[in-house]
């Protein structure tokens, strides 16, 4: 592997940062006042990628990987590789103990913000960058959002193009989308046009080996950049972490097949605005799943004779809500199946079910579910 010079004084100085303040926020920080970017490539049609300010997750991805103390990881392995170190071995597992005892002391704060992992890499079709935001409910829960930054900028005027999009669900179906694309069939092939087969095959299992273990915030340190336009949201992907976690040099790499296009449908939910992509699955509903469970047990219990005041007052909670949820006891047993697997409709939720009360007949059912 041939050592790209400014690259590396880039990652020797993240290291030297992380040694001096000892937090990855405060690495991001200081990179950024220090201007310090990703490498910037240009493909042979004129897209160029990188040259970009580090996010926290990119930080957090350079100082954890094995690569730069000359070994390559394996699955849950890391063992010695066959290029130079960029890091002296011993100081790189030093600091791996600081990272690790950092984030026990980050879990250990009942009050610990969760980050927003998609923060710099998100832009609407105007160009504005989308910017993490939240709010907070009567009783104090805190729910996290991605803005047009206008909206946060200029907040007392109207934005009717602005988007809104709940955090935790867009970054859930952004990795799914990443993983999706990554385990590909044939994707690892067209990155490596030029590449010789071994090459190609041992790239493959590093991808596959990759994917089947990442977390979401695993997988969305491979995101460059996210486009959003009404109907289509464009998926950017970066070179340079791919290389890394390839062992293979960037240039190599042909970064015109790092591009995405993805439909999408919008669906709005009071003031803020849902993308459904056309080939994504719900996700596991575990408050759905739950509400099912208790349909049940309610319905148990009227069949028993209880009345739904009896009900809700045992329950806790209050008779609209047993009579919202109790026709849940009556869906078609393939659609439970589903929702237990998360294959359910993407708009099929406990909060749809507050307001719609599905046929009793399971066709008619799956008719309903199947136009969420």
């Amino acid at each position: 592997m041939k050592v790209n010079e400014e690259e590396a004084e880039t990652v020797r100085t993240l290291y030297d940062l992380y040694e001096r303040l000892r937090t990855v926020r405060a690495v991001r920080d200081e990179a950024e006042r220090l201007e310090l970017r990703s490498r910037r490539r240009e493909t042979s049609n004129g897209t160029v990628t990188g040259g970009n300010l580090f996010s926290r997750g990119h930080v957090y991805h350079i100082l954890t990987n094995p690569l730069y103390a000359g070994r390559i990881r394996h699955r849950d392995e890391v063992h010695e590789g066959q290029h130079p170190a960029l890091i002296d071995p011993d100081r790189w597992d030093r600091i791996q103990q600081q990272l690790q005892e950092c984030a026990a002391r980050q879990r250990g704060r009942a009050s610990a913000k969760r980050r927003s992992l998609l923060c710099g890499k998100l832009f609407d079709e105007t160009g504005d960058r989308l910017t993490p935001s939240h709010a907070k409910t009567s009783n104090g829960t805190r729910h996290r959002y991605y803005i047009s930054h206008r909206m946060a900028a200029r907040s007392g005027e109207k934005h009717p193009g602005a988007w809104r999009l709940p955090a935790e669900e867009l970054e859930t179906r952004i990795a799914g989308l990443v993983g999706a694309t990554l385990s590909r069939p044939g994707f690892v092939a067209s990155l490596l046009a030029s590449g010789a087969a071994d090459v190609i095959a041992q790239a493959s299992a590093a991808i596959s080996n990759l994917t089947a273990e990442a977390s979401v915030q695993d997988l969305l340190a491979f995101v460059e950049r996210i486009d959003i336009a009404p109907g289509i949201l464009t998926l950017g992907l970066s070179a340079g972490l791919i290389a890394e976690q390839l062992a293979i040099e960037p240039n190599v790499i042909d970064a015109d097949r790092l591009a995405s296009s993805h439909p999408f449908q919008c669906r709005k939910r009071g003031v803020e605005t849902k993308i459904v992509l056309a080939d994504a699955r719900a996700g596991r509903d575990d408050a759905l799943i739950r509400n099912i469970a208790r349909a049940h047990v309610w319905f148990e219990d009227i069949k028993a004779g209880r009345t739904f005041d009896q009900i809700a007052e045992s329950a806790g909670t209050s008779k609209r809500r047993v009579q919202d949820m109790i026709g849940l006891a009556f869906l078609a047993p393939e659609i439970v199946r589903d929702v237990l697997g998360g294959k359910q409709p993407v708009g099929f939720t406990s909060d749809w079910c507050k307001s719609h009360e599905p046929p009793s007949d399971w066709t008619d059912q799956r008719a309903l579910l199947a136009t969420l």
